[in-house]
């Protein structure tokens, strides 16, 4: 037992010398990206977009009403092979429907990602700056609910204004 204990405590000791070079720092990166200038400018080409694929899914949608209004109007005078074609066109406005709305979505995703890749990297480059300044040798997120830090001692280093003004926001 006791040599078990001493085999123990020598694996421990590089550790405690190692734990007390440890600095450590947090940050609030969804504060910082709330502060962000970029993001007014980046939220209204979003819109703009949104916009625009709301008006020509709107436009399909119209297009099925029309074709689905007549395809009613017409369905006691109308033939079954001409009733069939109507269906098979109504269907195909849907399945143009389903893809358009399928395009939209991925076309939204890279625009999201195209405009907000630079101002993520930005405010990775700024933490990474104030964290290599202040020689950290962790910085942790706490604005994520899922954040494994759920406790932050009051005399920890909060970087989050360090970056900020880094970044040139308030």
């Amino acid at each position: 037992m006791l040599k078990k204990l001493l085999i123990f405590c020598i694996a421990l000791a590089p550790l405690s010398l190692v734990a007390q070079d440890l600095k450590l720092a947090y940050i609030n990166t969804q504060e910082i990206f709330a502060s962000m200038p970029e993001l007014s400018s980046i939220e209204t080409q979003l819109t703009e977009k949104q916009e625009q694929i709301t008006k020509n899914g709107q436009a399909l949608v119209d297009e099925y009403t029309k074709k689905a209004q007549e395809f009613e109007a017409a369905a006691a005078t109308t033939s079954d092979a001409v009733k069939m074609d109507q269906q098979a066109q109504l269907q195909s406005i849907l399945q143009r429907y389903e893809l358009f709305q399928q395009n939209s979505q991925q076309e939204m995703q890279q625009l999201q990602q195209k405009l907000l890749g630079p101002v993520n990297q930005k405010i990775s480059d700024a933490i990474q700056a104030v964290g290599a300044a202040n020689n950290y040798t962790f910085v942790f997120d706490v604005s994520n609910m899922q954040s494994p830090i759920v406790y932050t001692h009051p005399s920890a280093v909060n970087i989050t204004q360090e970056v900020k003004t880094r970044l040139g926001i308030q």
